[in-house]
């Protein structure tokens, strides 16, 4: 029998988590009350079959009567006939059943984390998102599969066979009994203790997934200060740990099925003997004594398989309510009743509550705006500014003053505390959230890039743009002429988030992709920080024909790229200290003059 491992956590909330699923497998009633069926047919042909030993001793094999044990044999043969196609026809349609069933928690899973607002990517880790639709699901689908079906059809096999021994003979049964409370003692007993060395070993081997995870990813830095000896060290030391922890779980957890088993032949022989002794005393028949025994004999299966399934069945019930946990969170809060209408170029925010309509003009207004990720702690405090359609804003300012969370709060990635943000002299939360991201465009410091072509990865700011529009965007951010050298220009793929590209060339499909979705409102936050000074030149005549004519919001550390802004921000601690242009910043000497000739560092 194998044993997969599993941790010691259970559900918090069985019932709920158990309602919850047992709703999706609702969805298939028919077939999965065809698979209880037929469970209970494979079960019962087996106890069946076995009972039948019974009338085949007494009535045809010791009157050595031929042609009724010929027929009697064939009847048996049948019983057990259903009882493998029973088995086989329960197997499939549960495979079936199972799929269906992953499928959609996975579908309503990865739907539901669509709407969640980017707070709740925020405050997690990538790999725990992940591990959901990964781990989780997969172990919900191995439990259908397995774990289901082997509970319903051990559960009826212990007690079909308890009350066919009390019906055969229940003073022997007695004795059965006392040998079934051994087994599940021991079962209890040992998987107790083995959970917690499975746990043990879930820790460590945490820890050395997380040490490959860091060397594999860390690889140059390790050859650049030579260090792979030391890491080998670490490495093994770690690996020394997983194979001690490894060793106490399975090496206890492998002794529960020999217990169980030696407990089962030494009541085995116990009720043999009695057994034996009762038939020489008249006592009880020899058909009975020899059904009786097998049924003992294979007593010991169905407890084994029922006590390790429930255990699989709930830690797959863990994964399950990590899922459904994940489903209940609050999805964004979207109130807004004004929508964009028109056509790129003549966009108009339309009220559906009054019908008032407003031209599309990219005029955003912070008023006494406060904003916090925690409410204990504010980011931005009495934040007040203005862009007027057309002009270029640049906010600078040290590490964490607070530029970024300007842009965030522009997008309503996050809502502010308190004030408001206006756009064509309507406040943002009033603005349908797609409609509102729609007419924004943003470049970010950290590229991402898509599995799939050049060309799908620009066409991701407007889906329906032709190739003729996907090579214009390119040109306008100056990515066409690396396009064209790449081995097969537009259609060349692209690999694990572009590494077969350099950072720039990134960066310029980025830029790409923003000009491709034609908003009246850019937002660069960092977009060029990871460009090279050539690059940057090679750039700086399209980034101005993108900008042309639009509200843009920059971010940047270089402050070379922001000299030739309308007005320039500086934020320190969440506060506006300075605004102007960049000569009128220099003459005033204060705190941008000394960041711009190197006095303060940004960060």
């Amino acid at each position: 029998m194998s044993r997969r491992q599993f941790t010691a956590r259970r559900p918090n909330d069985l019932g709920h988590t158990l309602k919850v699923l047992l709703a999706y497998m609702g969805h298939h009633k028919l077939i999965m009350a065809l698979v209880a069926v037929l469970v209970s047919l494979s079960a019962a042909a087996n106890l069946l079959g076995t009972f039948m030993l019974k009338p085949l001793v007494n009535r045809y094999i010791l009157p050595a009567n031929t042609n009724g044990l010929l027929a009697a044999v064939g009847i048996v043969a049948a019983i057990y006939a259903v009882g493998v196609v029973s088995a086989f026809g329960y197997t499939q349609l549960m495979v079936k059943a199972a799929q269906k069933i992953v499928y959609e928690i996975r579908r309503d899973l990865f739907g539901h984390v669509q709407t969640l607002p980017l707070r709740y990517f925020d405050t997690r880790s990538h790999g725990d998102i992940m591990s959901r639709f990964t781990n989780d699901v997969d172990t919900i689908a191995d439990a259908l599969n397995n774990s289901f079906a082997m509970v319903i059809q051990s559960f009826i096999q212990i007690v079909g066979t308890l009350t066919l021994l009390f019906v055969l003979n229940w003073q022997l049964s007695l004795v059965v009994v006392l040998g079934y409370i051994a087994m599940f003692a021991t079962v209890r007993y040992s998987g107790q203790r083995s959970k917690r060395y499975f746990q043990s070993q879930q820790q460590v081997l945490g820890k050395l997934n997380g040490t490959i995870e860091e060397m594999i990813s860390g690889q140059k830095v390790i050859k650049v200060f030579n260090h792979e000896r030391q890491n080998v060290e670490a490495f093994c030391a770690q690996n020394e740990a997983l194979r001690q922890a490894a060793t106490n779980a399975q090496g206890y957890a492998a002794t529960m099925v020999p217990t169980v088993v030696s407990i089962s032949y030494v009541n085995y022989a116990i009720v043999a003997v009695l057994g034996g002794l009762m038939a020489i005393h008249g006592m009880t028949d020899v058909g009975s004594l020899t059904s009786y025994l097998v049924f003992v004999r294979q007593a010991a299966m169905p407890i084994n398989q029922f006590t390790q399934q429930s255990n699989f069945l709930l830690a797959a019930l863990a994964g399950a309510e990590r899922i459904f946990n994940a489903m209940e969170e609050t999805p964004e809060v979207d109130k807004g009743s004004v929508e964009l209408t028109g056509t790129q170029g003549a966009w108009v925010w339309k009220d559906k509550a009054n019908g008032n309509q407003t031209p599309l003009r990219g005029d955003v207004r912070f008023e006494h705006v406060s904003f916090g990720y925690e409410s204990s702690r504010l980011i931005l405090k009495d934040i007040s500014l203005y862009a007027k359609p057309g002009q270029k804003i640049a906010f600078v300012g040290s590490t964490g003053a607070g530029k970024t969370t300007v842009t965030n709060l522009i997008n309503r990635f996050y809502d502010v505390t308190d004030g408001r943000i206006t756009y064509d002299g309507i406040d943002v939360r009033r603005i349908q959230k797609p409609d509102l991201r729609r007419s924004l465009a943003v470049v970010l410091q950290d590229t991402h890039l898509f599995t799939g072509t050049i060309a799908d990865n620009i066409r991701f700011g407007k889906l329906d743009a032709t190739d003729e529009e996907v090579v214009a965007a390119a040109k306008l951010a100056n990515a066409h002429s690396f396009i064209r050298r790449l081995p097969k220009g537009y259609d060349t793929p692209v690999t694990g988030d572009g590494k077969n590209l350099s950072q720039g060339q990134r960066q310029l499909l980025a830029i790409a992709r923003a000009a491709i979705a034609d908003p009246p409102v850019l937002i660069l936050d960092e977009a060029t920080s990871s460009i090279d000074t050539r690059t940057e030149a090679l750039i700086e005549k399209g980034m101005d024909r993108l900008m042309e004519g639009r509200t843009v919001f920059v971010i940047a550390h270089r402050l070379s790229t922001v000299r030739n802004a309308d007005a320039i921000i500086v934020l320190e601690q969440g506060q506006i200290v300075e605004r102007g242009s960049h000569q009128e910043l220099l003459d005033q000497k204060g705190e941008y003059y000394q960041l711009y000739h190197g006095m303060f560092e940004l960060n």
